[in-house]
């Protein structure tokens, strides 16, 4: 049974950063990709991020591509989402999530842990 909690989410104006955290329970995390991502009011769910088991391999949205970055430490069970150069359209409620394999995914179907996500909000 893995649980996942996220962190790090706030208030920030446009332009400025902010590092989300998700910390996962049970030794067998760094054998999974795990993902970010997002959903604002009355929006579909949508992929923001993945990374792979080990760190290597990494992809991004369109939309985050160059601001944000991932990242991952095995021996904290944690993965991390680094947000740069915030825009008012990134204001979401953000999710951390467990892939079903090691590889990294872009699809929600692939994942099947999820934190409670954790409110980021960007003014303008």
């Amino acid at each position: 049974q893995v649980q996942l909690v996220e962190s790090g989410g706030g208030l920030v104006q446009a332009g400025g950063s902010l590092r989300l955290s998700c910390a996962a329970s049970g030794r067998a995390f760094s054998a999974y990709g795990m993902g970010w991502f997002r959903q604002a009011p009355g929006k579909e769910r949508e992929f923001v991020s993945t990374i792979n088991w080990s760190g290597a391999d990494t992809r991004y949205a369109d939309s985050v591509k160059g601001r944000f970055t991932i990242s991952r430490e095995n021996t904290k069970n944690t993965v991390y989402l680094q947000m740069s150069s915030l825009k008012p359209e990134d204001a979401a409620v953000y999710y951390c999530a467990k892939a079903r394999v090691g590889s990294i995914r872009t699809s929600w179907p692939d994942y099947d842990s999820w934190g409670p996500g954790t409110q980021v909000t960007v003014s303008s």
